[in-house]
């Protein structure tokens, strides 16, 4: 038995060996993609920084920082370094390419728009935005900053599109501290978290085709953030606390005793509500294959009313609750709660996938700390860190433009990596189409969409 597991064990490993060819054809692939976002820059010089520091973000380095990445490429770090931490380059329009090239890749009619809090751990307190504030990969309250991502889901696939730096207003009323961390004074006024989000949106929500705003308990929590988006005629389904208080309208209500005001329904903490449900209540949904099988929601669904800070009952909402079972230990089961202004008629089937598309973006921001160092950047000012972010998002962007590409099943426009295909001496039974020339066709659609001519990134 040990003999033939060893055969077949050598067996798995040559399928899984990469011709170098394959590698090889990116480069020229990534020169290509690169070239709307850094056509708008004046000089040859900035633009060869953005390369190097995007194709260093796309390397295999331990940390993806500018020195390490200088050093990879065998060029001076300084050069780098100005590049990244305060040479005067805006990287808005680089994002807004961005969020152009989402829209028109992977935009449907059904996507979701995902805002998510991100937190990166900081030591010290110099570092822009650094303060003791919540953080979620730790688990508790710490020195970090956080940053607030803008996602955007469709059946295509789900990329990170937008991010905005948080300030607390310890930073916001500390003048000195501002000025020492370049943040521009039109920046310095406080805002919320959910007040970014609404910023995002309004600036590049039409780019990006949706019918959904999804997001976790902390966008979901505050009353006045549902209310507006429902002002602005955007259809939300946004995650909430467990202990979140809502009047279930289709209850019963108590028998009148026939004297005094008739009683309103009570408030009940979601947690308590969704507990109180029959077994015959919950609806199982499959939502998509997962890594270890199909995924399998119970998914129930009820009109209701929130209270809102002024112990008041808010508009009309419906309240979603998902259950789903732990595969390994199938007798507990996780419960997620979200609100939503969509109409009651809306299926069960829709909101349990516009719930799993709010956990899409998780899968984004791990994979950008992962695979596109977006975490791995050691500036401490306002501009440098924009820079860092708005290159990362682009590097995340082309592993997701690489991931639907060997998806295609077009085997003589789209290299594979069968071994055979790349030796040296192939069988002539072989077709060779390693020579296929890939012609630069974005170029054109880009050309033709623009309907103003780029603007100078670099400012005077």
């Amino acid at each position: 038995m040990e003999a033939r597991y060893q055969v077949r064990k050598k067996q798995l490993l040559e399928d899984c060996t990469v011709a170098p060819e394959v590698f090889q054809k990116v480069m020229p692939r990534l020169e290509r993609f690169m070239e709307p976002f850094i056509e708008a820059f004046c000089r040859r010089e900035p633009c060869e920084h953005a390369r190097t520091y995007v194709s260093g973000l796309l390397s295999d380095l331990e940390h993806k920082n500018t020195e390490s990445i200088a050093y990879r490429f065998g060029q001076d770090r300084q050069p780098l370094q100005r590049f990244i931490g305060w040479a005067n380059w805006d990287d808005a329009p680089l994002r807004m390419e961005l969020a152009r090239q989402v829209g028109e890749k992977l935009g449907d009619e059904d996507g979701v728009l995902v805002f998510d809090p991100s937190a990166f751990p900081k030591s010290g307190s110099d570092s822009v935005g650094a303060d003791r504030q919540w953080c979620g990969r730790l688990g508790k309250t710490e020195n970090c900053q956080v940053a607030i991502y803008m996602g955007y889901v469709s059946h295509k696939e789900h990329a990170l599109v937008d991010v905005r730096l948080y300030l607390p207003k310890g930073w916001t009323q500390d003048k000195a501290r501002l000025e020492k961390a370049g943040v521009p004074k039109a920046q310095r006024r406080h805002r919320t978290r959910h007040q970014l989000c609404l910023d995002m949106l309004k600036e590049k929500g039409h780019l990006l085709p949706h019918s959904w705003i999804a997001g976790d308990d902390e966008m979901g929590r505050p009353y006045w953030f549902r209310r507006r988006l429902d002002r602005q005629n955007e259809r939300y389904m946004l995650a909430i606390p467990s202990n979140f208080l809502i009047r279930d309208l289709d209850a019963d209500p108590s028998e009148y005793g026939g004297r005094g005001p008739r009683s309103a329904r009570p408030w009940q903490g979601v947690d308590k509500w969704a507990a109180s449900l029959e077994d015959d209540a919950w609806t199982e949904i499959d939502v998509r294959d997962g890594a270890k099988g199909p995924l399998m929601l119970h998914v129930v669904k009820r009109r209701v009313v929130a209270r809102t800070p002024r112990r008041q009952e808010g508009h009309p909402e419906v309240l979603v609750v998902t259950r789903s079972c732990d595969r390994e230990n199938p007798s507990v089961a996780k419960m997620d709660y979200y609100l939503s202004n969509g109409a009651p008629e809306v299926p069960l089937k829709e909101f349990a996938r516009v719930a799993t598309a709010e956990h899409r973006i998780e899968e984004c921001i791990r994979r950008g700390k992962s695979q596109a160092g977006l975490a791995d950047y050691e500036v401490r000012n306002w501009t440098g860190w924009y820079h860092h972010q708005t290159l990362s998002l682009i590097a995340t962007w082309f592993l997701v433009t690489e991931t639907r590409r060997g998806k295609k099943m077009d085997a003589i426009d789209h290299a594979t990596t069968d071994s055979e295909r790349y030796c040296i001496d192939p069988p002539q039974r072989l077709p060779l189409h390693h020579d296929v020339t890939y012609a630069p066709r974005m170029r054109k659609t880009f050309a033709a969409q623009r309907t103003c001519s780029p603007l100078p990134l670099e400012t005077t």
